[in-house]
């Protein structure tokens, strides 16, 4: 049987990115995921993900998203296809933003790195976004470098690539086990009777990680979050420019949402909140009836042009959260050769085209320069979500 130096296990955008990376340093490595590539269920699996750079106060996660806008580019050139779409990102304010805020923060550092995000008000709102309701928000922040990726096909496109450059990609093997001898990895085994032989092994298996690696259970947990696809009667006012990517007060409503798609025909709109505890194997992802309640609340009161429109799909989107919200990148204490790339918490796919080069650099046993927040840590039960966009009513 063939021996890999890398075993990737789970091919979302952390698996992919870091199947490509290893690849690109000559590796020899292999892919595994259960079920198809890309697997229906999993977070990077939709039609589009959001790519900003305002964090608040977090200059550390701005400067990683704002060098992977330059990689989205790039991907965009590389492919001949526009996997990312820069449409702009729109924070909308209820209330006269305290300075503060997580938008405010976000205003002021986007200058302070030389960007011109534009403030506007009332009146400005309503002649630039027609989509809103007039006098349903004081005042937002327009920065136009930032925007959409089309994630399903970007990890589509980007698994393509790599099995071109010659990853090994195995699909419909579920990961169940590590083989170590003397404390050291020699081989993966999969439920579906598979055995890899490596030297190292990456697991990126995102929401299924703790259940993989049962000592991550006290510091992640896996959480469901309601999206909805709506078909627009006015298309119209929803397209770009009319429509940029947007979030609606979202620190304190957690409504963040996107223009008319360009191949779906749909406006999706989703909550990035706490959301759902929810068993990966067990409870299912479905959108309850207070869910869609909530979300024609909000429609009629901020986007009344959407509040009678149908909508034709939903989803529960599954976050693999950290607790305090910062991915888990680094290698396993006690297991050499054994890396964790994992715990998105909702927020990795916009910095994809940066995350393959840290993990690939992590697994190696070198220094990354954004490596730090993301190690092997102990947090506490009472360790609260710190990203400052995500809304935390518990």
């Amino acid at each position: 049987m063939k021996h890999y130096d890398f075993i990737v296990v789970g091919a979302g955008i952390f698996g992919v990115t870091a199947a490509l990376a290893l690849r690109q340093r000559k590796y020899m490595v292999g892919l595994l995921n259960p079920g198809d590539i890309p697997h229906p269920l999993a977070a990077s699996t939709d039609i589009s993900k959001a790519v900003r750079m305002e964090y608040g106060a977090d200059l550390e996660y701005m400067d990683m998203v704002e060098e992977a806008i330059d990689g989205w580019q790039a991907w965009n050139e590389q492919f001949g296809d526009t996997l990312y779409h820069e449409a702009g990102f729109l924070m909308l304010c209820k209330h006269e933003a305290d300075r503060q805020t997580f938008e405010w923060s976000s205003y002021r550092n986007l200058i302070r790195k030389g960007y011109r995000p534009e403030h506007l008000d009332d009146a400005a709102i309503r002649q630039r976004f027609p989509a809103f309701a007039s006098g349903a928000y004081r005042e937002a922040f327009f920065n136009p470098r930032a925007g959409f990726a089309e994630s399903g096909r970007v990890v589509r496109t980007l698994l393509a690539y790599a099995a071109e450059l010659g990853v090994d990609v195995h699909p419909r093997h579920t990961a169940s086990r590590f083989e170590c001898t003397g404390g050291r990895l020699t081989a993966v085994h999969t439920l579906e009777g598979g055995r890899f032989d490596t030297g190292q092994a990456v697991v990126c298996a995102g929401a299924y990680t703790p259940y993989l690696l049962p000592e991550l259970k006290p510091f992640m947990k896996s959480t469901g979050h309601p999206v909805f696809h709506i078909k627009p009667r006015r298309p119209d006012l929803f397209t770009i420019p009319n429509l940029p990517v947007f979030a609606a007060d979202i620190s304190n409503t957690g409504w963040y949402g996107f223009p008319l798609h360009p191949r779906e025909g749909v406006v999706k709109i989703a909550n990035h909140g706490i959301g759902l505890e929810i068993d990966p194997d067990h409870d299912e992802r479905v959108v309850t009836a207070a869910d869609m309640r909530a979300f024609r609340e909000f429609l009629r009161e901020n986007m009344p042009a959407l509040a009678e429109d149908p909508v034709v799909f939903t989803r529960r989107c599954l976050y693999s959260d950290t607790l305090d919200g910062h991915f888990w990148i680094d290698r396993h204490p006690e297991i050499t050769g054994l890396t964790v790339a994992a715990g998105g918490s909702g927020h990795a796919l916009k910095m994809a085209p940066a995350l393959g080069d840290m993990i690939a650099t992590v697994a190696e046993g070198g220094d990354h320069r954004w490596a730090a927040r993301h190690r092997w840590r102990v947090l506490k039960p009472e360790t609260r979500q710190v990203e400052e966009a995500r809304y935390k009513k518990y």
